[in-house]
């Protein structure tokens, strides 16, 4: 389908570690991709978001549709070109906006029409559409359109929604004239049955890659870990899985455990805005009074620029006061913690020590 290989260097119990090879580079999995939602990382430049140690970025299929233009920006020079980021960007379908934005969205066969949540305007997005529109935008790894439902939804419309979506992805395929990867998504709510019958039917359409979706969604950690375990396995070994939209730390640990290779989540950017750091002892929020006069960095030990320079005292300030650089420095710091968090499970991973990592690491975040 594409100049796209997929290399597992060592494993330990379920979890693997190993290499993503693309035109624009590579991809040391598991990895994090830091959301550039409208071709932009929040707060960051892209050469800082590289020096952070991420391999690739993921932008968003609805939200570049309705601004600029998809059209817009191939006639810029595509993504790449338009945002300043010379490596891979994995661009999510908007199928979770099918979701997320339901009061604005009506779900057919051909697609989901959308109103636009910026100006009203009518738009139609299906498979074909989203395939266009990927294209355009120049992603390396493109996503099938596909239906997601909340995690709470019935058996019956879990099992049409998952039916949609595999029809759905056969069109993805078909429409599909990139020059990069395409990925399924696999879905079916929390149900097993349903999960396997999707994985049954993304592995005979044939996809670079298998997204499992539908989890973080409201159904809470121990929920998603036992779908996990089960829907993990039912996709091909020697193929990326992606979990999509996850996530907390502990989540991303907890899901590398089971085999999971890849994740996506706005959680560090976004936190990063609102004051709350992540370290290797917990996450903090910044706003605290106690950190007024607090000498030390973010993380003691962090190597990342933020806490090589300013400590948490300014950061506080810089916070409190509303500052566009205490958003930057926090952002900055929280993506650094997230990479050297996936480098150290690749290290433990090859060194067949993760479970030993993760016990001594998951109850810092098990309550966060």
């Amino acid at each position: 389908m594409s100049a796209f290989s997929f290399s597992i260097h060592a494993t330990d119990g379920a979890a693997r570690t190993g290499t993503i090879a693309m035109a624009r580079g590579e991809i040391r999995t598991p990895a994090f991709m830091p959301v550039g939602t409208a071709a932009t990382v929040k707060a960051m430049k892209p050469d800082e978001v590289r020096a952070s140690g991420a391999d690739i970025i993921l932008g968003n299929t609805y939200h570049l549709m309705l601004r600029p233009g998809a059209e817009r920006i191939a006639r810029l020079g595509g993504l790449h070109r338009f945002m300043g980021w010379d490596r891979p960007i994995l661009t999510d379908s908007g199928g979770y906006q099918v979701m997320s934005l339901s009061d604005l969205t009506k779900v057919t066969e051909e697609g989901v029409a959308f109103a636009s949540h910026l100006d009203g305007s009518r738009h139609m997005l299906s498979p074909e559409r989203s395939m266009e529109i990927q294209n355009l935008l120049g992603s390396d790894i493109a996503m099938a359109f596909d239906q997601l439902l909340p995690a709470t939804a019935g058996c019956e419309d879990q099992t049409a929604a998952m039916e949609r979506s595999m029809r759905w992805a056969e069109r993805s395929k078909a429409a599909f004239t990139g020059d990069g990867a395409l990925f399924g998504i696999q879905q079916g709510g929390l149900d097993e049955e349903l999960r396997g019958k999707s994985a049954e039917a993304l592995t005979a359409i044939g996809f670079d890659g298998y997204a499992i979706g539908g989890l973080a969604v409201g159904e809470g950690q121990e929920a998603m870990c036992r779908v996990l375990d089960f829907a993990a396995p039912m996709l091909p070994a020697d193929r990326p899985r992606y979990l999509m939209g996850v996530g907390k730390p502990d989540d991303l640990v907890e899901a590398v455990l089971r085999g999971v290779d890849m994740f996506d989540c706005v959680l560090p950017t976004r936190s990063g805005r609102t004051g709350q750091a992540f370290t290797a002892d917990g996450p903090i929020n910044i706003r605290n009074a106690r950190f007024a006069e607090d000498r030390s960095p973010i993380e003691p030990g962090c190597p990342c620029p933020t806490c090589s320079r300013f400590e948490r005292a300014y950061v506080h300030h810089l916070v409190r006061s509303g500052e566009i650089l205490g958003a930057m420095l926090m952002t900055e710091h929280n993506l650094w913690f997230y990479q050297r968090l996936m480098q150290a499970m690749r290290d433990a991973i090859a060194d067949q020590r993760l479970g030993n990592f993760a016990e001594i690491f998951l109850p810092k975040y098990g309550s966060a």
